[in-house]
């Protein structure tokens, strides 16, 4: 049987997820064929890694502008889209076009006019789309998928939803491209797309209205000099006072860093190292939607991004009773290193995930739940599997199609409109399936 053939757009923080599984674990079944990147460099070093790390061949390498070649000559089956978030429906159009399956990491794009073209696409072509929800697969969301197709809450009539985002991860994005709003659609569209997916996941339903506030509280200069902040830099490298900031990253403490990011600044120019006080921050950090449902259920949604701890709770409320959800993670810094020590958050409180039932008429008990290994509660390894394994029945339908990451990031989106106008708005007047 013919390994099916995998290139890989876009080479940065995310990428070693996707060619690390291939040129490891599915190496027998699957082949990696070609990097395609902005950025030589960054591409270069991937292919190190590859012989180093995983004993791998190196693989072709093309320039975004030799994306059609690269398909040409290559000729992949899938192609995996792990580039800037702006970028992906150039991508992902294109290679549907020249006959490949998508794989595309979240958000699938980051407004209605390029979401429209993803969906055209894909009627166009009778190519498939898939986007990578990690969270879907994490034991604990499967759990909650599982109690809640049960109805032992009954029907479910709301959903209180409280993302945390700690002051290592949730600063991550203030450094790095995701700054800009218009490459990453700000946080409702590159992060809470995991969230508004899971809420659709959990209901099987999709949003109908959104309606959105918030703003940039914390992070930002105009913020900074509010609470009396003097020393400034726009970036941490080479700066004096970057030096004893707490939320300065230094890429020279980190040889990945180091390899992937400041040397490969000389080809594109993009410092992975902004100071999160700086000027050019397009994004919010503390934001709170209200989402109207299909199915009439509710959703009360907020997402802060500078607290002292990382994770999420979440309450449903049913016509039998009431499910609390808490799970404390990891922090990480995209492509570099955990912080704080494996299982210990911030301020010394430990992991924790925790599912409570409490019927309407009965003894609240707690549910157990199985310990998911690896990043995003468990759900990566299960999502590779799912990926590049052998196919498989799953009773919870957890692979993710085009429609699917729409109707997830439509949430977002709509959520900007809000945010912008100030007024509710209609999911389906966004695009049309």
């Amino acid at each position: 049987m013919a390994k099916k053939r995998y290139a890989l757009v876009g080479i940065g923080g995310r990428a070693e997820f996707f060619y690390g599984a291939l040129a490891g674990e599915y190496r027998d079944t699957c082949e990696l064929v070609a990097f395609c990147d902005i950025n030589q460099t960054r591409m270069d070093y991937a292919n190190r890694l590859l012989e180093e790390k995983y004993q791998y061949h190196k693989v072709p390498t093309y320039l975004s502008n030799e994306y059609e070649e690269m398909i040409g000559k290559e000729k992949p089956d899938y192609i995996i889209v792990a580039s800037i978030d702006r970028t992906h429906h150039t991508y992902i159009i294109k290679g549907l076009e020249l006959g490949c399956d998508i794989i595309t990491e979240k958000p699938m794009t980051i407004d209605a006019e390029r979401c429209q073209a993803i969906i055209d696409a894909v009627k166009r072509t009778g190519r498939e789309v898939r986007v990578t929800f990690n969270y879907r697969y994490a034991p604990i969301n499967t759990k909650i998928k599982e109690l809640i197709q049960s109805g032992v809450i009954g029907e479910v009539f709301s959903v209180h939803f409280e993302w945390a985002l700690d002051i290592y991860h949730g600063a991550d994005y203030f450094r790095r491209w995701h700054r800009d709003k218009r490459n990453s659609g700000g946080l409702l569209v590159h992060k809470s797309t995991h969230h508004f997916d899971l809420v659709n996941f959990w209901l099987d339903t999709e949003p109908e209205t959104v309606y959105a506030r918030g703003g940039l509280r914390f992070y930002g200069r105009e913020n900074a000099e509010n609470r009396g902040m003097t020393k400034f830099y726009q970036r941490a490298y080479g700066s004096e006072n970057a030096v004893g900031d707490p939320f300065a990253l230094n890429l020279t403490e980190d040889p990945h860093l180091a390899a992937m990011y400041l040397a490969a600044e000389k080809e594109d120019g993009y410092h992975r190292d902004q100071s999160v006080f700086g000027d050019g921050i397009s994004i919010e950090d503390t934001l709170a939607v209200l989402v109207t449902y299909k199915n009439k259920a509710i959703l009360t949604y907020s997402l802060n991004a500078y607290l002292p701890w990382e994770g999420y709770l979440v309450a449903f409320n049913g016509s039998k009773g009431r499910i609390e959800v808490t799970v404390r993670e990891k922090s990480a810094i995209n492509a570099g290193k955990e912080r704080p020590e494996e299982g210990v958050m911030r301020g010394g409180l430990q992991e924790e995930n925790t599912i409570l039932v409490m019927p309407m008429f009965g003894p609240p008990y707690t549910v157990e739940i199985e310990e998911g290994k690896g990043g995003h509660g468990g759900g990566d390894p299960l999502l590779l599997r799912d990926i590049f394994g052998p196919p498989g029945e799953d009773k919870f339908n957890r692979a993710a199609s085009h429609i699917d990451g729409a109707k997830s990031i439509l949430t977002g989106i709509a959520g900007n409109i809000s945010l912008q106008t100030g007024l509710p708005v209609k999911v389906d007047e966004l695009v049309k399936f």
